[in-house]
């Protein structure tokens, strides 16, 4: 037993020794060698310049995120709620890519309702609706002082008329520039 202690004390004592010769204020010398394009290989008087110039086409993210909303526009509800449906989420995760491109474009949320129901409750769901899609927003990264929920419950109807249809086209939040 004493034999293994003394062979594994000597067995550290001689790495420490190792490490110890090891200089690590001079810098390691580098070889700079060209490697030449048509054979692979190096060669140390090659001419390193490159022989030919590319563009880059420069890519305006904007101006694509603008033409990624510019058809994605509306959420819609169902009767009576204010749930952001997961079919929207494309339409949410445009919206804050784009806002999060451009820091110049703010949103106005402009919530409506159907016909149906009291002038003030349609104000309120309007508004809880316009309100719901700015809290959606909110969790994929923007701003809560990029966009302005506010309502038009009835007043501004997408279709006029009645029906299931019609009533549908209407319960609706308008993502618009402001």
């Amino acid at each position: 037993m004493k034999t293994q202690k003394f062979a594994l004390a000597l067995l550290a004592a001689a790495v420490l020794a190792g490490c110890s010769s090891t200089k690590l204020d001079e810098p390691a010398p580098v070889e700079s060698r060209a490697v030449t394009p048509a054979t692979g290989g190096t060669d140390a008087g090659a001419n390193t310049a490159p022989t030919s110039t590319t563009k880059v086409q420069t890519v305006d993210l904007a101006a694509q995120a603008a033409e990624a909303v510019s058809k994605l526009r509306v959420v819609y509800f169902d009767f009576d709620s204010y749930v952001v449906k997961p079919e929207y989420q494309n339409v949410i995760e445009a919206h804050a890519k784009r806002l999060n491109v451009d820091a110049k474009v703010a949103l106005r949320l402009e919530g409506h309702t159907d016909e149906r129901g009291g002038s003030e409750y349609n104000l309120a769901l309007g508004q809880r609706r316009a309100e719901a899609v700015a809290k959606s927003l909110g969790l994929v990264g923007v701003a809560a002082s990029r966009v302005e929920p506010v309502s038009f419950g009835k007043e501004r109807p997408a279709e006029q008329g009645s029906g299931e249809a019609v009533w549908a086209k209407n319960r609706r939040v308008e993502l618009k520039d402001k």
